[in-house]
């Protein structure tokens, strides 16, 4: 026989539901671990991540995993691993249906070791100077006086697939230039840009997926205000449950500490 809960437990956990409850609708498809890491994390609410699993349980709030569409792999070469920001980027494109209007196409560029957006371009169509855009982007937020200029004793290497755009003469020259050295995925290898493939399921299941968009213009302001939110209160189970920002500026301290050279002060994409 299930014991029945006392009265001050009830109420605790009807106070903690109806902290969840808010975020849930934000963000129905996060997951209990990001649920709870949100409120410890970003809320200050001390709680056990069991608890937060079982309320939401109860209350049929647990995201149903779909194995039906769980990927099939087999052995495959390792993806590269970045242990300091600006030493990794990726970058991918994705198309969003607007469905009274048409497709629209996002490009974005990934720190691998912060998680953050660098730079992004929204535009009708994917051609090699939409890409252009979100690598000027990321380039100008994070290293205004130029990359050889501010990352003298290494390199910085931007990973992306075989497309027409990453590989495109101008494109490559544009990189070569900027000072970014290309590294293109290997064929079918899914892990070669998993980082930024993964983003982009998290962006299309919080932003894109939960909302029926009917306008560009709304869309685009919405995934301004969602890109910067991102990075800036989004917890990473990778990052010790920090935020990007969070995650950047606590490298930075701490390589200030250590007497190397900062990496740079955080931006905003404004």
């Amino acid at each position: 026989m299930k014991r029945q809960r006392s009265q001050s437990t009830q109420k605790r956990d009807q106070e903690l539901l109806t902290m969840i409850q808010p975020i849930k609708t934000d963000h129905p498809l996060w997951g209990y671990r990001r649920i709870w890491a949100y409120l410890k994390y970003r809320q200050n609410y001390s709680v056990a991540i069991n608890r937060v699993y079982r309320l939401m349980k109860e209350h049929n709030l647990i995201v149903t995993k779909q194995q039906r569409l769980r990927a099939r792999r087999g052995p495959m070469r390792s993806k590269p691993r970045s242990h300091q920001p600006n030493h990794f980027w990726g970058i991918d494109m994705t198309k969003i249906k607007i469905v009274p209007w048409g497709w629209l196409y996002l490009c974005v560029v990934l720190d691998w070791c912060t998680k953050e957006i660098v730079g992004y371009s929204l535009s009708i169509q994917s051609k090699t100077d939409d890409w252009l855009t979100a690598i000027e982007m990321a380039v100008n937020n994070r290293f205004p006086n130029g990359i050889r200029e501010s990352l003298k004793d290494r390199s910085l290497f931007l990973i992306s697939d075989n497309g027409c755009q990453p590989t495109s003469q101008r494109f490559m020259m544009n990189c070569s230039l900027l000072g970014l050295k290309q590294i293109f995925t290997t064929w079918s290898n899914p892990k070669g840009n998993s980082d930024t493939e993964r983003f982009m399921r998290t962006l299309k299941e919080d932003l894109v997926w939960t909302y029926d968009w009917d306008s560009p213009f709304a869309f685009s302001e919405a995934l301004k205000n969602w890109i910067v939110d991102y990075n800036t209160d989004y917890p990473h189970q990778s990052l010790n449950n920090m935020t990007p920002q969070q995650y950047f500026e606590t490298f930075n301290l701490s390589a200030d500490k250590a007497g190397k050279e900062p990496v740079l002060s955080n931006f905003s994409l404004a």
